[in-house]
């Protein structure tokens, strides 16, 4: 082969290289945590949810062997008014990307899951989520921040482009009070607190037979 026909090969290929911004613009959402709902940075985890119907908020529809499409991104010490961007670069389930999801109408619904900071006893720290008695969900877990539901159209090949406000915390669990037949007990472990580096309980339910409080001297 020549060494022009060589130079035409190169130019062909230079040529057919596609150009940076010539591809679907994809889907992009701004997620923002406003000073008035939290003051300080945030990290964590921050969500997107988008479902077909608003019978329940869409963040209680995701995760599980049947799920509406969600997508989520780590932040780090996100101020308070900055945006955290979810786009075709988070991961989905069950689409793996924005990029997957068929264009329509959606209730969207964004969420924020806040990490807690732990100084390992053997010298790692980390951020990861402190359960607050709700048993690791995320998206029912105390002080998780979440939005209200808005009607967006997503086109991830025209492009759209949707800021969204969390606007309240999530409440702490409502424990149900003791009863005859029913003692809770909250015990925190101080082989676990010192290894986390942070204060840890071990809870337990503990069912009574009937007539239990009628015999006061029998354990």
């Amino acid at each position: 082969m020549s060494i022009k026909q060589l130079a035409a090969m190169a130019c062909f290929v230079v040529a057919a290289t596609p150009v940076a911004g010539q591809g679907p613009p994809g889907a992009r959402f701004e997620i923002v945590v406003p000073s008035s709902l939290r003051a300080e940075p945030l990290t964590g985890r921050v969500f997107v949810f988008l479902a077909k119907d608003s019978v329940e908020e869409p963040r209680l529809k995701a995760g599980g062997m049947v799920s509406i499409p969600f997508f989520g991104m780590d932040v780090e010490q996100l101020k308070p008014g900055a945006a955290a961007v979810i786009d075709r670069r988070a991961g989905g389930y069950p689409l793996r990307s924005l990029d997957d999801l068929p264009a329509g109408d959606y209730y969207v619904q964004a969420l924020a899951s806040v990490y807690t900071r732990f100084a390992r006893a053997e010298g790692h720290t980390i951020w990861a989520h402190m359960d607050e008695w709700e048993g690791q969900q995320f998206n029912t877990a105390p002080g998780t921040l979440v939005s209200t539901i808005r009607r967006i159209h997503v086109d991830p090949k025209r492009g759209t482009r949707a800021r969204i406000e969390l606007s309240r915390v999530l409440p702490p669990v409502e424990v149900p009070p003791d009863d005859q037949h029913v003692k809770r007990v909250r015990i925190q472990s101080q082989i676990l607190t010192k290894w986390w580096g942070h204060p840890i309980y071990l809870g337990a339910v503990v069912l009574l037979p009937k007539g239990y409080d009628d015999h006061p001297s029998v354990r």
